[in-house]
């Protein structure tokens, strides 16, 4: 336990990868998935491929966690003789979770809250995450830990390309992305979450193999010479393409502090449909 005795929450949209949160210690709280005989838990009882396979049939909701499990997690935590709990949430414009977990930890008075907003969503939030975690680790104070994942949350991005919009229209999801982008167009549109945390438009590409190589002309762009940086590829049904761009992303960026990869919650997989090419970008300094 590091001196401060800070634990780190997150919620399953972050998208952190199993082995992180097992590293680290990192406590999770479920969204869920809700089908109209059944609620599932994210990452728990449903996978990726379940959700893309009932496509047909069934296109489910989703909800963030309820606060009987958030509040259970925290008192888990405190029994834990943890004394300070950092929230990493995934953006307050594209989900009730952050306002949830901030009005939980207001009422919180045996344990020091506070709850970080990515404006982010998957692995652009889950970045934010592992950083907290490193820092953490790292014995950082309370007050210098949450003064600079602030100042860092502008130094994330998350990018995404999907092979329809039909679900983030379906979801209510679509932000500001024009929904009038024609499939007959071939247009692949490359998507990520402005200041506010809400979706736009960054490029629209003809094909899905030119939109890969906007990831990178992208990823060249925001990371500029900066030379401490990670980077990380989400995929949902959409693996080899998700290989190639990690192939790209190796070969431009060598002395990427590492690459992480990875598949998108079933959550996400609900809002994004089949065929999702995501990544997440992190310039540390």
């Amino acid at each position: 336990m590091n001196k401060e005795k800070i634990a780190l929450l997150v919620d399953s949209g972050t998208d952190v990868p199993q082995d992180v949160i097992d590293t680290y210690g990192i406590y999770m709280v479920p969204l869920q998935i809700i089908y109209k005989n059944r609620t599932y838990t994210d990452k728990i009882d449903i996978t990726p491929e379940e959700v893309y396979q009932r496509f047909s049939e069934e296109i489910p909701s989703t909800s963030l966690p309820d606060g009987q499990t958030i509040q259970k997690t925290i008192d888990q935590i405190k029994a834990d003789g943890f004394e300070k709990v950092l929230i990493v949430t995934i953006s307050s414009g594209l989900s009730g979770t952050y306002n949830v977990m901030r009005l939980l930890g207001e009422a919180e008075s045996e344990i020091d809250v506070y709850v970080l907003d990515t404006k982010s969503i998957g692995i652009g939030a889950g970045l934010q995450a592992i950083r907290a975690a490193e820092l953490i680790a790292a014995d950082t104070a309370w007050q210098p830990l949450i003064a600079q994942l602030e100042k860092e949350t502008k130094q994330n991005k998350v990018l995404f390309n999907v092979a329809t919009l039909e679900y983030l229209q379906k979801g209510g999801r679509i932000g500001l992305v024009s929904s009038l982008i024609g499939t007959a167009l071939k247009l692949n549109p490359t998507i990520s979450c402005n200041e506010d945390g809400v979706y736009y438009t960054v490029a629209k590409s003809r094909g899905r193999k030119r939109s890969i190589d906007k990831l990178v002309e992208i990823v060249e762009e925001f990371v500029g010479n900066h030379q401490d940086f990670r980077l990380a590829v989400a995929q949902g049904d959409a693996m080899p393409e998700a290989l190639e761009l990690k192939a790209k992303l190796e070969a431009k960026f060598p002395n990427a502090k590492e690459i992480l990869f990875g598949t998108i919650s079933p959550a996400l997989v609900v809002h994004t449909g089949p065929g999702l090419l995501g990544m997440g970008i992190q310039v540390i300094r």
